[in-house]
């Protein structure tokens, strides 16, 4: 059963499934006990004794078109079935896509002894150190969690390239933000980027499909990494057995020298004793399982970063087929009149900034708040716009010749230089405002997010110039770049920074947004008078004295609120904060804010009214 013979009745290895026939054999028979075809029968699925196109080469069935790879007849989209050799009574098998055939890894070799210890060591911190906040902690887990994949990658024969390297740094470099800042939203994204930028540095893509899929691609080893880790496991203890016993015993006598006499070395010493509270991880009873999921998290993390190190998916396989090209009017003249708009608006723009604005205010009955919002808000949207016309247009852009890549590259770069004056209009308006109102949380982001945007639109024009091959590695790196800057200047510090300079200048300031800004305003906010630098700090001082949290996960931004706090505590009375803008309540001496902003809510609430006075709080 497990050999066909050829015509010479020699017997021959059956063929593996998906093997190509050498161009011009014979069909082979199919040679089974318990009612298989036999002889001259035609084997399932054919007709007339040719083979059947839909269906995958099965071992012991011949007849598919050399040269077609495992699956025959190019194009076909339904997914692929054969039936087991002998067995006509059992289901097809479903085969997968050509597509997905095509990305998917190689088998390898079973995860060896260093990836399962880095694994093993990073559920261990994962356990030990996650859990009540981040801080280096995070950086710490990552550390063997990013060995663990470059043992996996060097033992399936992967080299290292200098884009997997630049790929790797900026991942661990993103970490470093959670260490060093104390606001959420910073963090969050830096998290997240960190995750995709290391997703791609482990699958190593170049296209678009290669950046936008590989970025997400390490969840498709959640599952099977640690079944690949498994099978490692497995295969190293049954050719080790006799090793584990001494291993196990000296872990064993380790670790009850080390309890015994670091417990007798704290008892002896109040100062050890602090030490050792301060370094060893406080793991109770109660939160036991959510230590244990944590384990399992960092477990299954660390063996699927391997796995796809090991064997990667190839998205940068799939290819994305370009629109049927247009006539040169047809695709031009949307463009041409698009740009013709483009620089009219930049032209009342210019006449704008020219003729000053109290001249455009009298002319729209807008207020000087109303004009730059809104106008900051649709600029925005007219970048994002863009970026989505250029990339429609290069889909069904001309191709035949040179003068057809002439055209692209006039019409399209002039977009691009136009919309990039939009984008410093945009900015103009936001500084503007913000000299204006204050800047805020939602502010800073949209400004950061319209500077990385004109950022892109550079690239696409050196793209046009150059050559596109390193545009989607270029945008992805610059987000990465953008949101490790981000979280590294310190919004929230910014925010503050600002509002104290603009109440150092016309005496206007919202205390109750402050009040909600993390540890790292701390140092700016502390540069305010009397008693609104009290009032200001109060609530941030609360919460830090409320948390109490070990050393790695401790921002440094928290640590160096701490210090100043400590220096000069936050005493104002409630009666001098309620001018400000708090009243006491049940939670404490301060309260809510009198004018009830949420969030990043506008500021310019109380700036529209011309008679308010900062020292009372009242119009």
């Amino acid at each position: 059963m497990g050999q066909s013979t050829d015509r010479g009745g020699e017997p021959r290895p059956r063929e593996a499934a998906g093997a190509s026939p050498e161009p011009g054999g014979p069909a082979a028979t199919v040679g089974s006990a318990g009612g298989g075809p036999a002889g001259g029968a035609q084997p399932h699925g054919a007709v007339g004794g040719a083979p059947d196109a839909r269906s995958d080469r099965s071992p012991g069935i011949s007849g598919a078109v050399p040269g077609q790879g495992p699956w025959a007849g190019p194009g076909t989209a339904r997914a692929r079935t054969q039936t087991p050799p002998g067995q006509p009574w059992r289901p097809p098998v479903k085969q997968p896509e050509p597509w997905l055939a095509a990305i998917r890894p190689t088998r390898r070799k079973p995860a060896r002894m260093a990836t399962l210890w880095c694994a093993l060591a990073t559920a261990l911190l994962s356990a030990l150190l996650l859990g009540d906040g981040l801080g280096v902690n995070l950086l710490i887990v990552a550390v063997p969690a990013a060995l663990a994949a470059f043992f996996a990658a060097r033992a399936a024969g992967r080299r290292l390239r200098p884009w997997t390297a630049a790929w790797a740094v900026g991942g661990l470099a993103l970490l470093v933000v959670p260490a060093l800042r104390d606001a959420g939203w910073p963090t969050f994204l830096a998290v997240v980027s960190a995750l995709a930028v290391g997703s791609i540095a482990l699958h190593g893509g170049r296209t678009w499909p290669g950046v936008v899929l590989g970025s997400v691609g390490v969840l498709d080893s959640l599952v099977t990494g640690p079944v690949w880790g498994w099978r490692g496991l497995r295969e190293r203890a049954d050719g080790s057995r006799g090793r584990w016993g001494p291993v196990l015993r000296a872990t064993a006598v380790a670790a009850v020298l080390v309890l015994v006499f670091g417990a007798l070395f704290a008892g002896a010493d109040a100062a050890f004793a602090d030490l050792l509270g301060e370094l060893t991880p406080d793991v109770s009873g109660i939160d036991a399982p959510w230590r244990f999921l944590l384990f399992l998290v960092g477990l299954a993390g660390a063996l699927a970063a391997a796995h796809t190190a090991a064997a990667p998916l190839r998205w940068d396989r799939l290819t994305l087929r370009q629109g049927r090209a247009r006539g040169r009017a047809e695709w031009a003249l949307p463009l041409i009149v698009l740009d013709l708009l483009f620089a009219a608006f930049i032209a009342v723009q210019l006449a704008v900034l020219f003729g000053g604005y109290d001249k455009v205010l009298r002319e729209t009955g807008l207020t000087y708040a109303e004009y730059a919002r809104q106008g900051f808000w649709q600029l925005l949207w007219a970048t994002l716009l863009t970026l989505v016309v250029i990339g429609l247009a290069l889909r069904w852009a001309p191709r035949e010749g040179a003068r057809d890549r002439a055209l692209v590259r006039a019409v399209l770069g002039t977009l691009c230089v136009l919309t990039l004056v939009v984008v410093a209009s945009a900015l103009r308006r936001m500084d503007l405002y913000v000299d204006a109102y204050g800047l805020t949380r939602l502010r800073i982001s949209v400004a950061a997010m319209e500077l990385w945007l004109g950022l892109v639109l550079v690239l696409i024009i050196a793209a046009g110039l150059l050559g596109s091959r390193w545009l989607p590695r270029a945008v992805v790196g610059s987000a990465a770049a953008a949101v490790l800057a981000f979280g590294l200047v310190s919004p929230d510090a910014l925010v503050a920074e600002r509002n104290v300079e603009r109440f150092e200048s016309t005496g206007k300031i919202d205390v109750g947004y402050l009040r909600d800004l993390s540890a790292d305003a701390v140092p700016a906010l502390d540069a305010l008078p009397e008693p609104v630098r009290s009032c200001a700090l109060r609530q941030i001082e609360r919460d830090l004295r409320e948390t109490d949290q070990a050393w790695y996960d401790t921002s440094w931004g928290q640590t160096r609120a701490r210090e100043i706090l400590e220096k000069r505590p936050a005493s104002a009375g409630g009666s001098a904060c309620a001018a400000y803008g708090e009243d006491e309540d049940e939670y404490g001496e301060y309260g809510g804010t009198r004018d009830g902003y949420d969030g990043d809510a506008d500021l310019d609430g109380i700036d529209d009214l011309e008679d308010f006075d900062p020292g009372t709080g009242m119009d």
